[in-house]
């Protein structure tokens, strides 16, 4: 009688969960989202190793100040929204001069990653980096900047080809 008791029990729990588990699908597909994405929402994590090494290479060229090797990392043009609201969209060439001016003002660099993120957006086959960091900057005045950064890197053929920063101060 135990045992009868028992298996109609475990076959009642089961049903009801196996039923639960339809109605979080049905309720989950359901739900009028507030907001519509503008770009996509399609994205996988198919994106290459190789891209995410660049990437990531990329700033630590920045840190070392070899802005040689970190120009090699970038396609022929390149589109830059910094943090601070600067904005570029030309020749890496002209991108790099600007960027030169800015690094030669600062004694050191070092950056700590926290995290990245390798997203491959399926609607136009763009690949990003996206990268959350700490970054402390040592001018040569002797003023220190230290702040949190996010950034998106666009990559086409194995080259950065979209740099997009968003800066978060320190206290």
């Amino acid at each position: 009688m135990k045992k009868y008791i028992l298996s109609i029990l475990v076959l009642t729990v089961l049903i009801v969960a196996c039923n639960n588990k339809e109605e979080t699908k049905t309720t989950a597909s359901t739900i009028k989202l507030p907001y519509e994405a503008g770009y996509t929402t399609d994205f996988t994590n198919n994106v290459s190793d190789s891209d995410l090494l660049l990437t990531l290479n990329s700033y630590k060229y920045w840190e070392t100040g070899d802005l040689k090797a970190l120009r090699t990392t970038m396609g022929d043009s390149v589109s830059v929204n910094g943090a601070d609201g600067f904005k570029f969209h030309g020749l890496s060439d002209s991108m790099m001069k600007t960027w030169t001016v800015a690094r030669d003002s600062l004694l050191s660099v070092v950056i700590k990653m926290d995290v990245w993120l390798k997203n491959h957006a399926v609607k136009d086959s763009m690949d990003y980096i996206n990268v959350w960091y700490k970054e402390i900057d040592t001018y040569k005045t002797g003023k220190v900047d230290a702040a949190y950064y996010e950034d998106d890197n666009g990559l086409k053929n194995g080259k950065i080809v979209l740099y997009s920063s968003h800066k978060q101060h320190l206290k």
